[in-house]
């Protein structure tokens, strides 16, 4: 099954991450493990919780991890005491005397001493070693690749930003230039009405026979 989870961290997720990692740690394990068992647990890729330990939560358990990593080497110390403490015991026979008596405080005790470093304790250690670094590594990746999207993302607002002020002034213009356009036109109608006005003539007057007076039509005889 893809995992496909991309929603926020809550803080249980952030407090299941950090404590799986420091037991890991105690434990001899590798950041590596941890980031996988939580990943498993919380339907997340192994790169994005580590992305989220070396980002957001690591910063918080500096005290934690020190602690955890002397409790590592406490642990170790005490597994190779244990490995000095259990050392094969050669006991020789006690030597009998010439009556046949044993003499007990004759035995010879011989501890034979084992090696407190093999071959296969080296190969496991570096391979310890060499998933930390990958999944050091995975994790600067990731890291990288978010700060490029980031980048990438500002320039996109920055130009944005640009387009919308270049908009914003041709929308001002264009306005400008419509509120001119009805004034020319409010004056053009206005000179059209008055020149309507002058055209038509005064009307005139006339007396007619009876003394009476009438409107004189323009154009008759």
């Amino acid at each position: 099954m893809v995992k496909v989870r991309q929603d926020a961290w809550s803080h249980e997720d952030d407090l299941l991450l950090a404590e799986t990692v420091l037991r890991h740690i105690r434990e001899g394990s590798t950041q590596l493990n941890a980031f996988d068992e939580v990943g498993d647990q919380l339907n997340r890729t192994s790169a994005a919780c580590g992305f989220r330990w070396n980002a957001e939560v690591r910063m918080k358990y500096d005290h934690a991890i020190d602690l955890a990593k002397r409790q590592r080497k406490e642990k170790k110390r005490a597994m190779v005491s244990t490995i000095n403490t259990r050392k094969p015991v050669i006991t020789l026979p006690a030597i009998e005397d010439t009556q046949g008596n044993q003499d007990n405080e004759s035995a010879l005790v011989i501890e034979e001493e084992e090696p407190t470093l093999t071959m296969d304790a080296v190969i496991r250690y570096l391979k310890e070693v060499k998933k930390d670094y990958h999944a050091s590594n995975q994790s600067k990746e990731s890291l990288e690749l978010v700060q490029s999207e980031n980048d990438s993302l500002k320039e996109q607002v920055n130009n944005l930003e640009k387009l919308l002020k270049q908009t914003e002034t041709q929308l001002t213009t264009i306005q400008n230039d419509y509120q001119s356009f009805i004034q020319i036109m409010e004056r053009a109608r206005k000179m059209t009405v008055l020149d309507d006005q002058g055209s038509v003539a005064a009307p005139t007057f006339r007396m007619d026979k009876n003394g009476n007076l009438e409107q004189f039509a323009h154009g008759s005889n």
